[in-house]
C-alpha cells in the first residue's frame, strides 16, 4: 500500500513498514493545507496533530484509512471522512503513562512553585522563605474527569503519592470499567459539583466532542475550592479561557495546562495566549505524549492497525465506516 505520515514517526517503525513491502511518503512537515495536496493516490495516512479536513479527505484519490497516531481525533474531520467511506482509527492507552506522568508533573511543579524556583535562582535571587511555602500532596483530594487509560494512569500515580482520588458516578457504566475504577482506589460521588467542591485539584482527562466543549466555564469554576488546582493535559477546547483567568484572578485558583485553544499549526512558531502568559498558569507545549517510550508505544498501536486493515479487519474505529472488530 502507498501510506503517507504526515507528522513525526520513528524511523525504526517507519522501517518496518517499508520491509512488509509497502511505498512509504515520509512528510512530516505538511500542515493542514498542504497536506490536501500531498494526500493524492495514497491508501493510508498517518497523523499525529495535523489536521485532517474535508479538503484533505476528498483529495485523496485512493485514501481509505486514516490512523491518528494516539488517541484523540478531534483533529479529524470524522463525518466527513464516514461519507466518503474512509475509516479514520486510533490508539487508545499507548500513551497513557507519559501524558498521566506530565499531569503529576505539573502537579508537584505547581505546588512547590519548581519554575519560579528555577528562574529566581537563574537571575542570581535567593528566597527560600517564598518558596519554603508549599501545601504538599500527601492526603490532598483529587478529582478525576475522565477516567479512561490516562485518567486511571494518574489515579494510580497520585494514589503513591498519598492522595485521595475521586471521580463522579456515571449511570450505565461497563462492570469492567467500574472494577478497573475500583482497583485503582477511586471513589465515587454523584456529581460534578460535588467532586469540585470537594477536591483541592482537578484533573481533566477527556475528548473534545459538543459535551465537553466549553465545559470548564464560569460556573464550573465557581464550585472549584478558592486556591484550587487545575491540571489539563487532554483538550484545549474544554476550557473557556477567558473564564479560567477570571477565576485565577478572583479566586486564586492556579493551573497547570498542557493544551490551549488556537494552538500553532507548527512545531515552531509564535504563540500569544493571555491564558499561557497568566502569572498563577504552569504551561508546557502540549508535550503529553512526547516521550521516546510513549511514542514507540503509539507507533507500534499504529502498526497493529495497518496490519489489521491488510487482513480485512478495522481496528480501533472511531468513525464505524465497515468496522468489523
Amino acid at each position: 500500500m502507498k501510506i503517507l505520515i504526515a507528522d513525526s514517526f520513528p524511523e525504526i517503525h517507519r522501517h518496518s513498514l517499508g520491509k512488509a513491502g509497502h511505498l512509504i511518503t515520509f512528510e512530516p512537515a505538511l500542515d493542514e493545507h498542504s497536506l490536501a495536496e500531498a494526500i493524492a493516490d495514497h491508501e493510508v495516512l498517518i497523523v499525529r496533530s495535523t489536521k485532517v479536513t474535508a479538503a484533505t479527505l476528498e483529495s485523496g484519490s485512493n485514501l481509505k484509512l486514516v490512523v491518528r497516531a494516539g488517541a484523540g481525533t478531534n483533529t479529524i474531520d470524522k463525518p466527513s471522512a464516514r461519507e466518503l467511506g474512509v475509516n479514520v482509527c486510533n490508539v487508545p492507552g499507548a500513551n497513557a503513562a507519559a501524558v498521566a506522568e506530565l499531569a503529576m508533573g505539573l502537579i508537584i511543579s505547581i505546588d512547590r512553585q519548581i519554575p519560579a524556583n528555577v528562574q529566581d535562582l537563574k537571575n542570581h535571587t535567593w528566597n527560600k522563605k517564598k518558596y519554603a511555602q508549599a501545601r504538599g500532596l500527601y492526603g490532598r483530594k483529587l478529582g478525576i474527569l475522565g477516567v479512561g487509560a490516562i485518567g486511571l494512569a494518574v489515579a494510580d500515580r497520585a494514589r503513591a503519592f498519598g492522595m485521595e482520588v475521586f471521580a463522579v458516578e456515571k449511570k450505565g457504566r461497563a462492570a469492567s470499567a467500574e472494577k478497573r475504577i475500583h482497583d485503582a482506589g477511586i471513589q465515587q460521588v454523584a456529581t460534578t459539583e460535588e467532586l469540585l467542591a470537594l477536591c483541592d485539584i482537578i484533573s481533566l482527562h477527556l475528548p473534545a466532542n459538543d459535551a465537553t466543549t466549553g465545559m470548564v466555564n464560569a460556573e464550573f469554576l465557581r464550585h472549584m475550592k478558592h486556591g484550587a488546582i487545575l491540571i489539563n493535559t487532554s483538550r484545549g477546547e474544554l476550557i473557556d479561557e477567558q473564564a479560567l483567568i477570571e477565576a485565577m484572578d478572583n479566586k486564586e485558583i492556579r493551573a497547570g495546562v498542557d493544551v490551549y485553544n488556537n494552538e500553532p499549526g507548527a512545531a515552531d512558531d509564535t504563540f500569544h495566549s493571555s491564558l499561557a502568559t497568566h502569572a498563577r498558569v504552569c504551561g508546557t507545549h502540549h508535550i503529553g505524549a512526547s516521550t521516546e517510550q510513549a511514542q514507540d508505544a503509539v507507533a507500534s498501536g499504529v502498526l497493529d492497525v495497518i496490519k489489521a486493515y491488510e487482513q480485512g479487519n478495522i481496528r480501533n474505529c472511531v468513525n464505524c465506516v465497515n468496522c468489523v472488530n
